[in-house]
């Protein structure tokens, strides 16, 4: 779940938005007023000596304090917080200056919002695949495992998979002083992913390591962020 809050805020989190946002030409003008074009993103400045830290504190928790105490792990973030993992905003945050990125992140909210309320779901679905999902992230590197090799016969087990077995692909050196082995991690006939190193302790575990990457980067995966970025917009 860590990742996936991770990828999602990768891809529409307000910073992501921001930046789509200003490549469409989206601008900002201070202070509205008969002189600015009303298409532009408007916002008003904090007068110099503003206590931000009183307003901000102003705004009460939009949960019991039974529920903030106790939020720590990643159930929590799941049942309590928002679709990032994030905490949820507060009861009169609404009141309390907007960040700039986030008005821009509110700005393409609302233009995907448009074009679901006038050209329909299925418009808006495109819309949203070729300027959000078409982007490049490589998910693999937000992937950190502690014990690969446990944790992919647990995942093998709990998908009804094969026991995962490793197997020397190939070797060079064995007798030198810079050896290099080649394994492959195999759930029956299917090659889950290899790894090299100089050990084959090493190689085992890059190759537990990359076979649990390919796994979790699936379609399966896949659907379970668009599952995701569907529910982000649908707030």
């Amino acid at each position: 779940m860590s990742v996936l809050f991770a990828a999602a805020y990768a891809y529409n989190g307000p910073k992501t938005l921001q930046l789509v946002a200003k490549e469409w030409g989206v601008d900002t003008a201070a202070a509205p007023g008969r002189e600015v074009d009303p298409g532009y993103l408007q916002f008003e400045k904090l007068a110099p000596g503003t206590d931000y830290a009183a307003i901000k504190a102003a705004g009460g928790s939009s949960r019991p304090d039974k529920f903030n105490f106790f939020r720590r792990g990643m159930s929590s973030r799941v049942v309590y917080d928002d679709e990032f993992g994030d905490t949820i905003p507060k009861k009169n945050e609404s009141a309390l200056p907007i960040p700039t990125e986030s008005a821009y992140a509110g700005f393409v909210k609302a233009l995907i919002g448009s074009i679901h309320l006038h050209a329909g779901r299925e418009a808006a679905k495109v819309f949203v695949k070729e300027h959000i999902l078409s982007r490049q992230l490589a998910i693999d590197t937000l992937f950190q495992f502690k014990e690969p090799i446990r944790e992919l016969s647990r995942l093998c087990a709990r998908e009804g998979f094969e026991h995962p077995m490793a197997r020397i692909l190939s070797e060079t050196g064995r007798l030198s002083r810079h050896p290099v082995f080649n394994v492959g991690i195999f759930s029956g006939k299917d090659k889950l992913g290899e790894g090299s190193g100089a050990s084959l302790q090493e190689a085992r575990t890059r190759a537990a390591v990359m076979s649990l990457k390919n796994i979790w980067t699936m379609p399966l995966f896949t659907r379970m962020m668009i599952i995701s970025f569907s529910k982000v917009w649908a707030v």
